[in-house]
């Protein structure tokens, strides 16, 4: 009860009304109308249905709006009127299996559910000392990441790589393979036709029985796409909130960031770091901490990142390396060599690795680093027949087990692999890893 009335007490009563001032660019500035930030309010306007739009700040006297949608047949004078101050979402489990829009309304031809819960849009991340330590991997079925990254059920991994190399299907094979209860998948700033080859292509009927999918393509307001991904964490949350062990994809991270530019530079935000206002880097870390382990459930999320002209030190990229608890690296010269999914090993890592395996388990990912990194630096050498064998055992075992390795690493996309898949062929490897050492 208590918490109910202090809910009562931040809502403003709806009759606050204003009207239109001034539009520029993407925004619809109103006079009269003192409505806070994160409010949304109606706007009336002609040859069309009333608008919606956010407000997203202030400038001198004036509120200003983000519209929800198109602007169009918006002109000075118009009555704005305010809609609700607090964002309140519809979940439940009818969710699953469906494809719902930034606001929970299902857009998959289906009939509308019925949701009896709800729950709060932008829910503050669980208090750090109330959070149990992550000490359970989690199955993603993906041989590379389950031998090689392991991940803990609550852990944060950015997908790191530029456009094309294979993130939406290395997603895609996570979803399907999995050993999570739930999979929340937010597909932001998508192509249109992209949304439904992800569902039938990537995720497959199998995948989609067990998961929620909230789409906002980039032809929707920036807004729109920024309030996808809080759509997508929250829903993550009721199932987390219900004991369940969810997995959320979210792709792109990248995406969110750049609606989140569009959005601070329209309110008139200053440009920072390469056009980046302050409230981006603001917002990245209130919305990737909202994953994690509590008591109740987890959420092991992985956040696909676009990495600018394969850069990984872009601003983007290198604020989010910061925030999450790994980062896995996809390479566009190993993926040129048909090598999928294209996970560069030397260039990933799990920070959480070492605390949901055993010794043998980790004492085989590092030999297998070392296999890597000899070859890797003696490739050169290798390629043009300049190395003469025996000067070094791991660079003649890295040459010896090249093959065996590549095996291991890549993985049709058609075929799964379990925890016990990945570790068992690990330890093949070390085993022939510690025959060529010891000779």
């Amino acid at each position: 009860m208590p918490d109910f009335i202090a809910h009562l007490d931040r809502i403003m009563p709806t009759a606050l009304s204003g009207s239109v001032a001034q539009t520029a660019g993407t925004t619809v500035s109103a006079a009269g109308f003192p409505a806070p930030v994160g409010a949304v309010a109606e706007v009336q306007r002609h040859g069309g249905p009333p608008l919606l739009a956010e407000v997203v700040g202030f400038r001198d006297d004036l509120t200003v709006l983000y519209p929800l949608s198109e602007p169009s047949g918006v002109r000075r004078g118009n009555r704005v009127r305010l809609v609700r101050t607090a964002h309140r979402l519809r979940v439940g489990p009818e969710l699953l299996g469906r494809v719902i829009d930034a606001e929970g309304r299902t857009i998959d031809g289906l009939p509308q559910t019925t949701l009896n819960d709800r729950t709060a849009l932008n829910n503050p991340p669980p208090d750090p000392c109330t959070r149990p330590r992550i000490d359970e991997p989690l199955c993603t079925g993906v041989r590379s990441i389950d031998g090689v990254l392991t991940c803990g059920k609550g852990q944060r991994t950015g997908i790191f790589s530029g456009s094309g190399v294979g993130k939406s299907v290395l997603l895609g094979m996570m979803a399907r393979y999995t050993d999570a209860d739930v999979i929340v998948i937010a597909l932001i700033g998508e192509r249109g036709r992209e949304v439904n080859e992800f569902i039938e292509r990537d995720l497959g009927p199998d995948g989609l029985a067990k998961s929620v999918v909230v789409v906002a393509t980039s032809n929707e307001p920036a807004i729109v796409r920024a309030r996808a991904a809080a759509t997508a964490t929250s829903v993550a949350e009721y199932f987390r909130d219900q004991g369940k062990d969810v997995l959320l994809l979210m792709d792109s991270l990248t995406r969110f960031a750049l609606a989140q530019r569009e959005i601070g530079l329209a309110a008139g935000e200053p440009p920072a770091t390469r056009g980046f206002p302050p409230s981006v880097f603001a917002q990245l870390p209130k919305l990737v901490e909202r994953a994690g382990r509590t008591r109740q459930g987890s959420i092991t999320a992985f956040y696909a990142v676009l990495v600018e002209a394969d850069d990984p030190n872009e601003p983007i990229s290198d604020a989010v390396r910061g925030l999450l608890d790994g980062h896995t690296w996809l390479s566009r010269n190993l993926a040129a060599r048909g090598h999928y999914p294209a996970v560069d090993v030397l260039e990933s890592v799990s920070r959480l690795m070492p605390e949901v395996t055993d010794d043998d388990h980790r004492r085989a990912v590092y030999a297998l680093r070392e296999l890597l990194a000899a070859y890797r630096d003696n490739e050169d050498l290798i390629s043009i027949g300049a190395y003469q064998r025996g000067g070094n055992r791991a660079v003649d075992a890295a040459i010896d087990m090249r093959d065996e390795i590549d095996r291991y690493l890549r993985q049709p996309v058609e075929q799964p692999a379990t925890s016990a898949d990945a570790r068992d062929g690990l330890m093949e490897i070390y085993r022939h890893y510690r025959q060529c050492i010891d000779g």
